[in-house]
């Protein structure tokens, strides 16, 4: 039904995901933040057509190139949440400062909040809108494969920082323990850097939000 390939980019390496609809050729970008090439090299290894971006939350690493990715494809961009529209709108700034260059801000061609569902080719993921590591957060479930793809939230044996402007640690507990643990323990998940894990592994073995370490 679907393909999915992980692009590791940036300094940081941020894991950008790509995935293909196989039923009808078309393809998504999730947080294309650099390294346009390398991620259009693999976008051709699918021999898909991109049809939209979508973006789970707003700090550089994620979302540093999405203007200039969406308008060298031509698509539209969905996501994050509207409250990290202010990490967004310091996009350039931050370039300078961590020598990404010329960054663009952007305004994506529709804001996300929870409970909405995106589409690409005929394929359906909700969307879960997850604060903590940043306000707007979001996380995109494909109910059907058991796919996530979760951005800076949760990790393989960690979670998401919280030390960052308008971070909040219990907000982020909330948000994994409330909104993705009910996905279901067999839901995987890509995360925004390191390899991929599922809900019930971190459920029974993650240090800061396992069942047990949560009592």
């Amino acid at each position: 039904m679907i393909r999915l390939s992980i692009v590791p980019v940036t300094p940081f390496q941020q894991n950008c995901s790509i995935l293909v609809c196989e039923s009808s050729g078309k393809a998504v970008v999730f947080d294309p933040g650099g390294d346009l090439d390398r991620i259009d090299e693999a976008l051709g290894k699918t021999g898909a057509t991109l049809e939209k971006v979508f973006v789970t939350h707003g700090h550089i690493d994620h979302c540093g190139q999405v203007a200039a990715f969406a308008r060298r494809h031509q698509v539209p961009v969905e996501g994050p949440h509207v409250e990290d529209k202010f990490w967004i709108d310091q996009l350039p700034a931050q370039g300078e400062r961590y020598g990404f260059g010329q960054l663009e801000a952007f305004t994506p061609d529709r804001w996300l909040v929870d409970g909405d569902t995106v589409t690409f080719g005929e394929q359906r993921l909700s969307v879960r809108h997850c604060p903590g590591h940043t306000p707007g957060h979001v996380v995109f479930i494909h109910e059907d494969v058991r796919l996530a793809i979760v951005g800076d939230v949760l990790f393989k044996g960690s979670v998401g920082r919280t030390d960052f402007p308008r971070g909040n640690h219990a907000e982020l507990v909330a948000s994994i323990t409330e909104r993705l643990w009910p996905a279901g323990d067999d839901v995987a998940f890509v995360p925004g850097h390191g390899p991929m894990s599922t809900f019930g592994d971190e459920r029974k073995h993650n240090p800061f939000v396992g069942d047990d370490a949560l009592g």
